[in-house]
């Protein structure tokens, strides 16, 4: 079987029709769908397991609602007119010949009705019968029983992580999938084919046994009924009851009911809100008064005031650089009165006596008010730096405490709001009420649904004793040669055939054991840690022997290591069952640590199917990860939620691929 393309209309988040072409390329099985939690990965898989098996489908949303109610809520919310439609189009080979199906399963909902209608195309015509039987048609392409391991989520590996809850699983694909049901339904027949056969009408007594059994057959299946009546009619209390308390809840919470319950926790939070901000205002407190701060008040006199000084020090400069200049600018002028003609010293002669005229006049000008000592200019310069630091420091302990009182201010609208014990006291009963009520629901449900398992296994014993009764009343009353002849060969038929299924079980039993052994040694990092692997032929449980031939506890396995021999159970039936189906698996890394998710991602999903369906998260198949399963990618796509319309969209590339960036 090969998957060519799912396309979906209105399904869930998926508005509108949107198609994913899923045909693979020699090389490359695997076709990877990114997406985060709640953008539809799980939807998606769903859509394809209720296109094949309908009302028999094991998704992920139905929980216990009727078939009617889950396709009903599986209809897009803003769908006008109320109607959806999955088409799984996908090709496989039958009686040597391959064929192209189109599987298209759409309904329309109404108030109180669901229509649904299924329509099955081979090779592009319309097949009404196969349409009409599609239920049994698919049982041979891919039994339902079959198909959870090939479409298996995350939450699929977790339960079967514990060996002890594999069994079901082991059980059930061995007599599935690899026929050893037929076996057993082949002995069926033939006592069928026992009970037949004509007897005396004289053994009253035998036939009046077998009438009592049937009799109490009959009387346990009423009472099956009635149970099975009250079981249901107990779930719709215990829905009603859940709705009935979760309204008072509400009720409950609008009405304070939640504060009232934090009152202690808020007053704590309260009084420690209070002392924090005492000690931040104190802090503020003690930094604006007797610190430097205060001087930021007079940030335009400070200015003043250094203008002044250098205006001073500048004074006080050419005041002593005069007599000085006075003496070098006339040896200056004689020296060059030797050196060049007498026009050009009379320039220069009147240059410097102006230059010295200019700086006597700033001396004169500037009278020495502040008198600030050289010395002190240092302190002066570092005085700008110390007021920003403090301004700096002041200003976050103002932000802190403006936080402090918004926060304190919440609480105490919040313990303003908290009601008083009488005021909410009616409620508080109502609601412990109604949990006892759900409480005692479900006690009761559950002691009913004991007492109904247990009427199932008399049934159950009650049909065993009636064959045993037919078996002996056939032989016993076998009156021609035909018919003894037929109830022991149909005798030594069935011993055969039990022979035949015990050797047939232990022989797919022990390849499982190999290929569930060699898929986990290909996934492991640790190739010693476990030497063997056995697998119960009566009760399907998991056995692993360690290196030291001893039984090895599952506990002694990481979370990771389980999850990996989960994968390798999966793995190792669907290579025993040696059927070509693909393989779809949903967010399969969740506890795997680094090093098991590139076992995985190397050793595994290229080699699960011819086509593998991979849905994952970012942080699943990264970046990281991407590169070392790029090779055998054949198609890449991202289910883009939009958070406001709660819309999901499909579209090509991952996020780090291009084409995806939008998304990333």
């Amino acid at each position: 079987m090969l998957l060519h393309r799912v396309t979906l209309k209105n399904f869930g988040a998926y508005k509108d029709e949107q198609s994913l072409d899923l045909a693979t390329r020699p090389g490359r099985p695997i076709i990877l769908i990114g997406g985060l939690n709640g953008c539809g990965k799980t939807t998606l898989l769903d859509a394809i397991q209720l296109t094949l098996y309908g009302p028999r489908a094991r998704t992920s949303g139905r929980g216990n609602r009727p078939y009617e109610s889950y396709l009903k809520d599986s209809v897009n919310r803003d769908a006008n007119p109320k109607h959806a439609h999955v088409v799984v189009e996908f090709s496989t080979t039958l009686e040597g010949q391959e064929r192209l199906y189109r599987v298209c399963r759409s309904w329309e909902a109404y108030d109180k009705a669901v229509r649904e209608f299924l329509e099955v195309f081979i090779d592009g015509e319309y097949d009404k019968v196969i349409s009409e039987n599609w239920a049994d048609h698919i049982e041979e392409i891919l039994p339902i029983e079959a198909a959870s391991l090939f479409f298996f989520d995350g939450e699929k590996i977790e339960s079967l992580a514990d060996p002890e809850r594999a069994a079901p699983v082991i059980e059930s694909a061995v007599h599935s999938l690899l026929g050893v049901n037929t076996v057993e339904k082949l002995r069926t027949d033939l006592l069928a084919l026992q009970r037949r056969q004509k007897v005396s009408e004289e053994d009253d007594e035998t036939m009046g046994g077998i009438r009592l059994i049937e009799a109490d057959i009959r009387k346990v299946d009423q009472q099956c009924a009635d149970l099975n009546q009250k079981v249901a009619s107990l779930r719709d209390s215990l829905a009603r009851a859940e709705d009935d308390y979760s309204v008072i809840d509400v009720a409950f919470s609008k009405e304070g009911g939640d504060l009232y319950s934090r009152r202690a926790d808020l007053e704590a939070q309260k009084e420690q809100t209070e002392s924090t901000l005492r000690s931040v205002s104190e802090t503020l407190a003690t930094t604006v008064v007797a610190g430097p701060l205060p001087l930021l008040l007079l940030q335009t006199q400070l200015t003043s005031l250094r203008e002044q000084i250098n205006k001073e020090h500048a004074a006080a400069d050419s005041a002593q650089v005069i007599e000085l200049l006075n003496e070098r600018d006339h040896m200056v002028l004689e020296m060059l009165r030797t050196l060049v003609p007498s026009q050009s010293i009379a320039a220069a002669e009147s240059y410097l006596a102006e230059d010295r005229q200019i700086r006597a006049q700033i001396a004169a000008e500037t009278p020495q008010v502040l008198d600030f000592p050289a010395s002190a200019l240092p302190q002066l310069s570092s005085l700008d730096q110390l007021l920003k630091d403090e301004a700096k420091r002041a200003s976050e302990l103002v932000g802190q405490a403006r936080n402090l009182r918004e926060r304190l201010n919440t609480l105490e609208r919040q313990l303003a709001g908290v009601p008083d014990k009488n005021a909410i006291a009616a409620l508080i009963e109502e609601r412990d009420t109604a949990r006892d009520r759900v409480t005692q629901i479900r006690s009761a449900l559950t002691t009913l649904e004991e007492v109904l398992a247990k009427s199932r296994r008399q049934r159950q014993q009650l049909s065993l004793d009636r064959d045993r009764a037919y078996k002996r009343r056939a032989q016993k009353l076998a009156q021609t040669e035909s018919a003894t002849r037929i109830v022991s060969y149909t005798d030594r038929a069935r011993e055969t055939l039990e022979k035949f299924g015990s050797a047939l079980l232990r022989r797919h039993i022990s390849r499982l054991e190999v290929a569930v052994l060699d898929s986990f040694n290909r996934l492991m990092r640790k190739s010693e840690l476990v030497r063997d692997l056995r697998i119960d032929t009566e009760k399907f449980t998991l056995t692993l022997v360690g290196p030291d031939d001893e039984q090895l506890d599952p506990s002694r396995l990481s979370a990771g290591e389980r999850q990996l021999l989960a994968v390798a159970l999966l793995w190792g039936l669907a290579r025993v069952a040696g059927k070509r189906q693909p393989s779809v698996i949903d967010t399969p890394l969740g506890r795997l640590d680094s090093r098991h998710r590139e076992q995985l991602v190397e050793r595994y999903f290229p080699f699960a199917s011819h086509q593998v369906l991979l849905l994952s998260t970012d942080e699943e198949i990264d970046e990281h990860l991407l590169t070392k399963l790029a090779p055998s990618i054949a198609h890449t796509y991202m289910l883009v939620h939009d958070d406001k319309r709660f819309v999901t969209t499909i579209e090509r590339g991952y996020w780090w691929t291009t084409g995806a960036s939008d998304v990333a």
